[in-house]
């Protein structure tokens, strides 16, 4: 190698030693690995493995279940459902947060977050007393034959109270982040609140807008405490599907509460795939 190749080399390699993200990269990362490794890894990993002491037949029957199944529909189609709506209220929430100045706009801020701080077996008494039929809120909908609490309906609403936050926090950043000019520039070329919504706002927070469909998607899928005193817990009409795996372990059933866990992990992470292919679009449309 002449010297000049070496002078580049050496060059090359204290340019990146210079530009190295964290002092002492190497050791991070290793406990980073680790540290997710004992935590999230081996866990699942070893939840996986004890699912394949059972036969394919054995599997097959316990997850598919007409009993199992209803409870898959119901968990995957209510928790789509309140993403959905969380998506859409959770983005007027963060407009009006983002772009409004006042009275009691921190206060508004800071229940936002309530979700996150109580805890899921409050949240789910709290929901089911005001839900009930004589609840206060349940009882003028109960005038109408109109029942809520003990229903899909209560479940619906109890996954939208938990998941709100996510969406309200993922958007919350970019919007403040937008820049103002483009909007007004929109305007002075004549167009309307709509087009300067679809053409401009609208692609910008659309990946934050997945991410937070996402995030508040898994969470609604995996809540139990909130959801439990709602429900009602009938087979077939308001029987989500972690409680059919408690329902399991209590029955000393483990087999089939680890076959029914590895269903829906393996959908967890469908979704995950499918949600950042979505964002990852989204981001070169916008680029584009």
């Amino acid at each position: 190698m002449s010297g000049s190749a070496r002078t580049n080399l050496a060059s090359f390699v204290l340019l990146k030693r210079k530009h190295s993200v964290l002092p002492g990269f190497r050791v991070t990362l290793g406990f980073t690995l680790f540290y997710l490794t004992l935590i999230v890894l081996i866990p699942l990993a070893g939840m996986v493995l004890y699912s394949f002491s059972m036969d394919w037949a054995d599997f097959w029957r316990t997850v598919s279940e007409p009993r199992i199944v209803s409870a898959y529909k119901i968990s995957f189609g209510l928790s789509f459902i309140a993403a959905l709506l969380n998506v859409v209220f959770g983005l007027i929430v963060t407009w009006v947060l983002v772009r409004y100045d006042f009275p009691g706009k921190k206060i508004l801020d800071a229940l936002v977050d309530l979700p996150f701080a109580m805890p899921t077996a409050v949240s789910g008494i709290a929901l089911a007393g005001l839900y009930a039929q004589n609840g206060l809120i349940g009882q003028f909908f109960a005038e109408y034959g109109i029942k809520i609490a003990f229903t899909p309906l209560g479940i619906t609403i109890a996954l939208v109270f938990i998941g709100l936050p996510f969406v309200v926090r993922t958007v919350q950043p970019v919007l403040e982040d937008m820049e103002h000019e483009l909007e007004e520039a929109a305007a002075t070329l004549g167009a309307t609140r709509w087009q300067t919504f679809r053409l401009i706002i609208l692609p910008t927070i659309t990946p934050s807008l997945l991410t937070g469909f996402a995030m508040a998607f898994a969470r609604a899928l995996g809540e139990y405490g909130s959801v439990i005193f709602i429900a009602g817990n009938m087979p077939f009409v308001s029987e989500i599907v972690p409680l059919v795996i408690i329902i399991k372990l209590e029955q000393y059933d483990y087999q089939g509460a680890t076959a029914i866990a590895v269903v829906m992990l393996a959908a967890s992470f469908l979704m995950l795939f499918v949600i950042n292919w979505l964002q990852k679009w989204a981001r070169q449309r916008q680029e584009s």
